[in-house]
């Protein structure tokens, strides 16, 4: 832009100065007349001369100031020509002086840059499945430093830098190395691709020329009859999960019911035992209550006063007295109750006596 604007002025300057050098030469040849002797002379202003070589030397350098300087932007880096011989060295972004018509800085952009591949890239994957690829991006940037050396080396460098067949070459060797599955998977794809894409272009133009920032594939696709066999694959691998979440449920529902049935046998066990804890303790407080006496007066209680006709051997002391002769053999403790069953034995011998004569 500066040097345009200093051509232009330069270009003014010129025009000026050869305007006026020319309205000069009009304006003498008007204002010239004769003398009394005949002669002619002339008759006018100041010349003109001077403001006009001053014009125009002032045009002159600034056309040739503006062919002086390139004023390089950020994210380009210059690369000084002499006489078709490029410099070794890069020139920074800025103001840069090169001398005009033997000199030339010419800018390489250093920013990054896509490049697109709209073919198709047909590979295969590690179990030799046919897969094509479309749509494929390639993110790059020249390295500054080497812009130099990518300029006197690589021919056409905008568009021939990173080629389709490095790329379709590197895709393909990715792809080798991975399952179908893996093919369709950008995030593993794609990384692959890029380091590939990276190590191409190092053996081709050598360490940290050209960095390969990101690698895009739109697209993977099998053809129709892997597509087909992917499909039942995946409906299979579905209905194995679906089943697989109904068996836990019903495990997880069998188990609960188990839980619940196990709940309920222990509370029914421990009611269980409970109230035969309970009854126990009745039962032992009954018998330690129950004695031969008290057997004996419930005997009498209950006891209507008839005899059996028939009785043998001891059952007719324990008929007539109630007790236990197992008891009864065995030696006790003197009672106060012993003279009252003598006189009732007594009473009832007498009783059967009686009975007897009378007959």
């Amino acid at each position: 832009m500066l040097n345009t604007i200093f051509a232009g002025l330069g270009a003014i300057l010129i025009i000026a100065a050869i305007v006026i050098g020319v309205r000069s030469k009009v304006s003498n040849a008007v204002s010239k007349k004769k003398d009394g002797d005949g002669e002619v002379i002339e008759v006018g202003g100041p010349n003109p001369k001077p403001a006009v070589i001053t014009l125009a030397v002032l045009g002159v350098m600034s056309v040739i100031f503006s062919m002086s300087f390139t004023i390089i932007p950020t994210g380009y880096t210059g690369v000084r020509v002499t006489f078709g011989q490029v410099e070794q060295f890069t020139l920074p972004h800025g103001f840069n002086f090169h001398l005009p018509v033997i000199q030339q800085i010419v800018m390489v952009n250093n920013k990054q840059q896509d490049i697109r591949f709209d073919g198709d890239i047909v590979s295969e994957t590690s179990e030799r499945n046919e897969v094509t690829f479309q749509g494929i991006t390639v993110t790059y940037q020249i390295n500054p430093e080497k812009s130099a050396w990518i300029y006197a080396n690589v021919t056409n460098y905008e568009d021939g830098l990173v080629k389709e067949s490095l790329v379709a070459s590197a895709i393909k060797t990715s792809s080798k190395t991975l399952s179908p599955v893996d093919c369709t998977n950008r995030s593993v794809l794609e990384p692959i691709a890029k380091d590939n894409i990276q190590k191409s272009l190092d053996e081709k133009y050598g360490q940290q020329v050209v960095y390969v920032n990101k690698v895009v594939i739109s697209e993977a696709k099998f053809d129709q009859e892997y597509d087909e066999k992917i499909a039942k694959k995946q409906q299979a691998q579905i209905d194995y999960e679906t089943q697989q979440i109904e068996n836990k449920k019903n495990i997880e529902k069998a188990s609960a019911d188990a839980e619940v049935r196990k709940t309920q046998a222990q509370a029914e066990a421990n009611a269980k035992l409970i109230a035969a804890e309970a009854e126990a303790e009745a039962n032992r407080k009954l018998s330690e209550s129950i004695d031969s006496n008290v057997l004996r007066n419930k005997y009498y209680e209950n006891w209507n006063g008839q005899l059996p006709s028939t009785i043998v051997g001891d059952e007719a002391a324990q008929i007539m007295l109630g007790i236990d002769t197992d008891s009864a053999a065995k030696p006790s403790t003197p009672s106060t109750e012993a003279p009252t069953t003598e006189r009732s034995t007594q009473q009832t011998t007498e009783t059967t006596t009686e009975t007897t004569t009378e007959e």
